[in-house]
């Protein structure tokens, strides 16, 4: 597959599953979130699986490590092909949910939480963090040490998540908008401008999910960023 795009699946079971049907597992890959796999359960990521998607399992994992370490295991057994941990857990959560992979031959990969994208400058002040953009990059550089793949970061700190990391340690960013739009989102970019900055997925969600013609609006998304 070529397109980085990754459909964030948010709306309820049946809307998510008439949503994936629409789609082609060419156009993109599919997300589940914690309202969705809340709801209804893992029966959905088997779903999704069986329509020929590729699935990012987005739990955002952050517990002791014995717990992470179990999480992640139940997680490879669903066959996703991502899933990700908060990279606050520290070293010892990560080496565990790594851990939990040993004996797979084809692991999914396993991304690390940076800072949430809904986070501004303001708001992680509140809960201790003085500079958002070095902790961004100090928790990148604990990820890559301890042997994760890759990060979910905002697109806007991707060019020096790669500077510092490598080309290769992947990046998964959500804060993606096609267009300026009034949510809950603050460190954002479009689909190009985050390709260009380096990103190697980038999530979509309610642009696409919540548009009165999502294949459409998909479509459109991939002749933007010629795929």
């Amino acid at each position: 597959m070529t397109s980085p795009i990754i459909i964030a699946l948010d709306a309820n079971y049946e809307r998510s599953m008439n949503l994936a049907k629409s789609f082609d597992p060419k156009m993109c890959r599919l997300k589940v979130g914690s309202q969705l796999f809340t709801s209804i359960g893992p029966r959905v990521v088997e779903e999704l699986c069986s329509l020929g998607y590729e699935v990012f399992l987005d739990l955002k994992f952050h517990d002791i490590p014995n717990t992470v370490f179990g999480a992640v295991k139940s997680s490879a057994e669903l066959g996703v092909w991502m899933l990700n941990v908060h990279i606050s857990g520290g070293s010892n959560m990560i080496k565990h949910a790594k851990r939990a992979l040993d004996t797979y031959t084809n692991p999914p990969l396993i991304v690390g939480v940076t800072i949430l994208t809904s986070l501004s400058d303001k708001d992680v002040d509140e809960i201790g963090i003085t500079n958002l953009s070095k902790s961004v990059m100090n928790l990148s550089r604990l990820a890559k040490d301890n042997g994760l793949d890759g990060v979910v970061s905002s697109p806007r700190e991707v060019a020096d998540i790669k500077k510092h990391c490598g080309k290769d340690f992947i990046t998964v960013t959500p804060g993606i908008r096609p267009t300026s739009i009034d949510d809950d989102q603050t460190r954002i970019l479009t689909p190009k401008e985050a390709l260009d900055n380096g990103s190697d997925y980038l999530v979509i969600g309610r642009p696409v999910t919540e548009s009165p013609n999502p294949l459409k609006s998909l479509e459109q998304i991939l002749k933007d960023i010629e795929i």
